[in-house]
């Protein structure tokens, strides 16, 4: 199950704008936990930046047979806030009013939080396919995590029932930096439970998206197989 997430970012959502704006995090963990409560089976969960966090929320629920949480949204207890994270967050949390709107980011505010370590016309063409006005509302949850007592950014790290789960951080990330998944790792430092860290050198927030995107999807799938859940490589002529 692919959980996506990010502020401007995937086209492909019906929903409209007026209720994008409402979401709140529990919203959307709710609303993916009701389609598993339907499946036969639990499934893998794949989430990219919210929906990294989505995916280990879910999985600390037991929702999931295991996760994987690509440049994952800082989970409550993960303190550094690095001075590239919060320009990127920037064009949502520099004005308070946005917390009940759906914000879309500039073709150079993209550049700076997702394409930076591709080239500008790659960037550009990512911009264009792939940028919507996204909820602001999540961002400001996981921005204020460690002030609230019950932040909806809040993960059951300390369950030790659950699946295996991987965490994928690119290293020229500047909107979810690799010191914020570094410090998400250590919250799972209590648990038993399988949790692993794959860095990727020279990857920033578009590699799902970008044309690196079969690096990181077939280090997934070896990952998954490694844990026994028999995935095969990637499909060379796939494409997102």
């Amino acid at each position: 199950m692919a959980i996506y997430g990010g502020l401007g970012q995937y086209g492909g959502s019906a929903i409209s704008s007026h209720r994008r704006q409402a979401f709140h995090s529990h919203h959307i963990t709710g609303h993916y936990a009701d389609i598993i409560d339907g499946l036969d089976q639990p499934p893998v969960l794949i989430g990219h930046s919210f929906g990294g966090l989505i995916a280990e929320k879910l999985l600390g629920q037991g929702a999931g047979s295991a996760a994987v949480a690509i440049d994952p949204a800082q989970i409550k207890g993960v303190l550094p806030l690095p001075l590239a994270q919060l320009r990127s967050s920037f064009p949502a949390l520099g004005n308070p009013t946005n917390l009940h709107k759906a914000v879309s980011l500039t073709e150079g505010q993209f550049r700076y939080g997702f394409g930076n370590a591709v080239s500008e016309e790659e960037s550009n063409a990512l911009f264009e396919k792939w940028t919507i006005p996204s909820p602001a509302r999540p961002l400001f949850q996981a921005a204020g995590a460690n002030f609230v007592m019950h932040s909806q950014a809040k993960v059951n790290t300390a369950n030790e029932n659950t699946g295996p789960l991987l965490l994928i951080s690119g290293l020229e990330d500047h909107t979810v930096p690799d010191v914020v998944t570094r410090s998400t790792l250590k919250q799972y430092r209590d648990s038993t439970a399988v949790t692993e860290l794959k860095q990727f050198e020279g990857r920033s927030h578009s590699l799902t998206i970008d044309k690196g995107w079969k690096e990181v999807a077939d280090a997934v799938l070896d990952w998954l197989k490694a844990k026994g859940f028999g995935a095969q490589s990637s499909n060379p002529d796939t494409s997102p």
